[in-house]
Parts: C-alpha cells; structure tokens; sequence
C-alpha cells in the first residue's frame, strides 16, 4: 500500500508540491512580490483530504487546500506573513514568509476547518481569503477566491483509484453508533462479550472467535433492519471519480446502505474492537473483509449488500464467489491499519458527538 509521502505524490488539483526555491530572472524583477492563489482540486475543496491535510504537521505536507506562490522580483529580501482562511468554515492558518531577493517558493496552507465542514451534505459556495502583511502588521497583499465546498460524503477515488486509501477516513470507529449498535451485537456472542482477539488463544481459537464476533454483528445489524439503498449521487466536477460515500452513523441513522456504504460501516465495527478490517474493491462493487487472527495471512470476507435479506453463511458465501471471479490485478485491498500508519485518520463525524439527552454507553462488564 502507499505511504504516507507516496499517498501525496503529485499534486491533487493541481496544486504545487512544495517546491525548492527559485530563482526570478534580473530583467523580470519588479518593486513588489507577487502572489499567486490556487485552491482544492480545479477549485473545489474535498472535506475528506481537508481533514487529512490539517492533520499534517507543516514540514510533512505533500500540497495544501490552498498554495500560494510568492514570488520575491525586488532587490530585497521579502519577510512577512501571510494567513489564510475559509471564512465561516475554517480557522486562521499563518506563516511566517522569508525570502531572499529574486527568490521564489511555493507555500501550502491547510487550516483546520470548523464541525460545520463535516456536517455539510450538499456542494457550497465559498471564498479563500488570503492576507500579506508585513512584520509591522500592515497589508501588503489581500485577494479572495471563489471556491466550492463539496459535501462531507464525497470521496474522490482519483483516475484509476489512486486515492482509494482515503476511504480509510470514513472507517469511523469511535462514533457513538458504532458502540451502540456493538452493544446489541454481544447478546449474540456466548457470555455476552466482544473481545475482538485475545493473545491466549491460538490462530485457529482465534479464527473461530472472529467468524463468532463477525456474524454477532451481521446479526445486529440484521435485526436493526439494516436493507442495500443505492445513493451514490454526486455534484460537482469530477463525478466520473467520485462517489458519495455515507459515514457508518448515517447508514445506521437511516438503516439503509450500499456496498460501499456496508464496508465501511463493518469496518467501523471490526476496527472499534481493534480487529483488523480491509475494504475490499473490485469493478463495480465492494466487500469487506476481517483478517481472522492477528498476523495471519487469512481473511474473512463478507458480501454486506445481503445483511438485509440473507444468513452470514450465504454472504460469506457470496463474497468467496465473487471474488474468486476477479483477477488479483482487479481487486484493491485497502487495509485500514496501514491507512491509519499512512496518517488517514476517521473524518470528524456528528455521529461521534456526545447526546446530552442520552445516557452514556454501558459497557460489558469484562471492559471495564
């Protein structure tokens, strides 16, 4: 799978990678700096890879949801600062600019941006701001540009799936549905317990325990009425690429969810118990897949498309016959472990907001 760096090689949107500094030819110096403003991808803004941007530290950025490229064409050398902002839906993101006469460098911002993103289900319009002062506080450069907000449920897989790790970032652990609906799932496990694994028992103890776990879930989600929605739809540039994706909190909200929808979400579930799941792509269609005891090179895969109208047995069943139908150079595995080791984190999900007006999770006595 791709690396942290390799998951950013080549610029999104056309945006510069940070580029080393450069030199201005002396006949096209002038007596101001320029600045040059370039946004998301062909101007729109992904909340999936604005979370994953703002989460790197300045120094590990590939590119950014906003560069800017100023170019130095005095005599002298240029030290100011320069923010950018989202205005209503980010923070204030500043850096501190230095450069020497006739130099010229490529800087990438990627401000923190409010709930408000993440809670987002249609494409918006919006504006960057972008602000130069000099270390006295005055401005030297201000310029706004149109961009547009894409809804929180928009993946972009990129030509040929390139960004296809970043579907990692919709694998949602912690929210408060997913612990919700595992609470329900341990009434189908012998002592009512979830463990996820246990380094007591052996591979095969293990597997045993993780076909139990899985199907108590499949159950739980069964009786929570869980039925294949198709809605996929999105707005925007790029739909050929891009997909919308529901967050696990919405599927179990609406108890509705596509093949996709369902991978994620069983993702979130086997993940919360610190299993090992992998999002499983081939054309056209996803599964999910559990690996069955840690270490191993074997997996459980399941067709989550049947967990309205089917038995654990027949989707286990049918995700081993579909897949066998695929050549290995078309079925993309996406392990969430290395995701997560590559810095795709769970996006900022409403479903993982405390409920004052509900009680907090009980947990299994053996948890605790």
């Amino acid at each position: 799978m791709l690396t942290g760096t390799q998951l950013w090689a080549g610029a999104v949107g056309g945006l510069d990678a940070g580029k080393a500094d450069s030199k201005v030819p002396m006949k096209a110096r002038t007596t101001e700096p320029t600045y040059a403003i370039s946004a998301g991808l062909d101007g729109e803004i992904f909340p999936v890879f604005a979370n994953y941007a703002s989460l790197r530290r300045l120094r590990q950025r590939q590119w950014g949801i906003v560069s800017v490229k100023v170019t130095n064409s005095t005599a002298s050398p240029l030290r100011n600062r320069v923010t950018v902002q989202v205005p209503g839906w980010s923070d204030q993101e500043i850096q501190l600019i230095e450069l020497g006469a006739g130099e010229s460098h490529t800087y990438l911002f990627a401000p923190s941006f409010l709930q408000r993103l993440y809670q987002n289900k249609e494409i918006r319009a919006a504006t960057a701001l972008v602000t130069a002062t000099d270390m006295a506080g005055r401005v030297i450069f201000q310029e706004t540009i149109p961009v547009r907000l894409r809804s929180a449920d928009d993946m972009y897989w990129g030509p040929d799936f390139k960004y296809a790790q970043f579907i990692a970032s919709w694998v949602t652990p912690h929210d408060r549905e997913v612990g919700r609906l595992l609470s329900r799932a341990k009434e189908f496990t012998p002592r009512r317990r979830m463990p996820g694994y246990e380094p007591n028992k052996s591979a095969a103890q293990q597997a045993r325990s993780t076909y139990t776990q899985a199907k108590a879930i499949y159950r739980a989600l069964q009786q929570k009425g869980i039925s294949y929605v198709k809605s996929s739809m999105t707005f925007g540039a790029h739909q050929e690429v891009s997909e919308r994706v529901r967050m696990p909190f919405e599927s179990l909200h609406h108890v509705s969810a596509n093949c996709i929808d369902g991978a994620v979400m069983y993702a979130s579930l086997f993940e919360n118990l610190g299993m090992d799941p992998v999002v499983v792509l081939v054309p056209g269609h996803a599964y999910v897949g559990l690996r069955v005891a840690p270490k191993s090179e074997k997996y459980l895969f399941i067709e989550t498309s049947l967990t309205g109208r089917g038995t654990f047995e027949a989707a286990v069943k049918s995700a081993e016959i579909g897949l066998a139908k695929f050549n290995l150079k078309d079925v993309l595995r996406i392990p969430i472990r290395e995701a997560r080791i590559a810095g795709v984190y769970p996006m900022p999900s409403p479903g993982g907001l405390a409920d004052p007006k509900k009680p907090p999770l009980e947990l299994d006595a053996e948890k605790r």
